[in-house]
């Protein structure tokens, strides 16, 4: 029964696109409270007419300081590159697929239960990420009932210390392996066999696609008893500011299109696993 449901759904999405460069040319159409962050089309999701089936969320945390600054003003790292980046991530899931996705993300705490609405989490910044007792309790409940996460944007060695500091506050005893070309988060719509590091934004002024001393990308993962990937880690690529920059023609289109093409699969894959 699993498996006829997961096959019914990547059928409904086999008639997805693969061209980003719309992207480029459309988006968003004017600028809001963000700065450069602009609102999406209005339709009638956005209205209220037709219910969403899907909804972007972001992890909002306490930061342990404020290391790696923050998005639009807010200063705060768990907001890199919001809210822009979701909608745009947002404007690529539903031209790409046929998901009936709400085109605004939704912030989620740790510091409630709210969190259990919400069955995919986007993290940012995590090498600043801590967390209380209660709320790595939470966490760690929500990720073995069936949540999903994935972290982005940091980058070298002690990015990674920082960030294993939570994340041991959380699974203390679970091991950390490096996912391969033959996992199945890498074919579940679109085949990924072949990646790149995808880099922030500077790339645009210096060519260069690193940060830090994060010269190779890192996709690693923690599983639950099953073998289920839970914890979705991007280490040494910022494919957040990718789809934040994807309508920029700066930015090449080859990173877009990688970030959004992997942002699509771990959606996929945490939806149907």
């Amino acid at each position: 029964m699993r498996l006829l449901v997961r096959i019914s759904i990547v059928l409904l999405l086999m008639g997805a696109g693969t061209s980003l460069l719309a992207l480029q040319r459309g988006g968003y159409q004017s600028d809001d409270e963000f700065g450069n962050a602009r609102r999406a089309r209005m339709d009638q999701y956005e209205t209220g007419e037709a219910k969403s089936e899907y909804a972007w969320s972001r992890l909002r945390y306490t930061a342990a300081n404020n290391y790696g600054g923050g998005g639009y003003g807010r200063w705060s790292s768990w907001s890199r590159d919001y809210p822009k980046a979701d909608r745009q991530f947002l404007i690529a899931l539903r031209r790409l697929t046929r998901i009936q996705a709400r085109p605004t993300e939704q912030v989620v705490d740790l510091d409630s239960e709210e969190i259990f609405n919400y069955p995919w989490v986007y993290a940012v910044q995590v090498q600043t990420w801590t967390f209380t007792e209660p709320e790595a309790k939470r966490l760690r409940e929500y990720l073995l009932k069936g949540g999903f996460i994935m972290v982005d944007d940091f980058h070298g060695a002690t990015d990674w210390e920082r960030f294993m500091s939570g994340m041991l506050m959380v699974f203390p005893d679970r091991p950390i392996e490096d996912l391969t070309d033959k996992d199945e988060i890498f074919h579940v719509l679109y085949d990924l066999s072949e990646r790149f590091q995808v880099p922030g934004e500077q790339y645009v002024s210096t060519g260069r696609t690193y940060e830090k001393d994060g010269y190779i990308p890192e996709w690693r993962a923690i599983r639950d008893d099953r073998g289920r990937v839970m914890v979705a880690i991007c280490h040494n690529m910022h494919l957040g500011d990718a789809w934040e920059w994807a309508d920029d023609p700066r930015y090449p289109e080859k990173f877009a299109s990688l970030a959004f093409r992997m942002g699509i699969n771990y959606v996929m894959y945490g939806m149907t696993h």
